[in-house]
């Protein structure tokens, strides 16, 4: 399976938690339901931020953006 751009939707990236914060909600589900993913979740992490590693907020504020993607796992519940 390729992969699709979390940005495929929209094509206004924003250097703000915002818009990180929605990239990487899609991004964590579209590698979940595509079986990408490592079934370990610190594993499945790192691989959305490599997938993410262009993004403006997590290139400007990379402790912040693993700050913002770690409260949305908590957030949401996310496995």
């Amino acid at each position: 399976m390729s992969f699709v751009s979390p940005d495929a939707e929209t094509d206004r990236v924003f250097n703000n938690a915002d818009s990180f914060a929605m990239v990487f909600d899609r991004t964590w589900k579209h590698l979940r339901a595509g079986g990408e993913s490592p079934a370990n979740r610190d594993e499945h992490l790192e691989a959305v931020l490599a997938k993410l590693s262009d993004h403006p907020f997590l290139i400007s504020s990379p402790d912040m953006a693993r700050q913002v993607a770690t409260f949305r796992i908590r957030l949401l519940e996310l496995n």
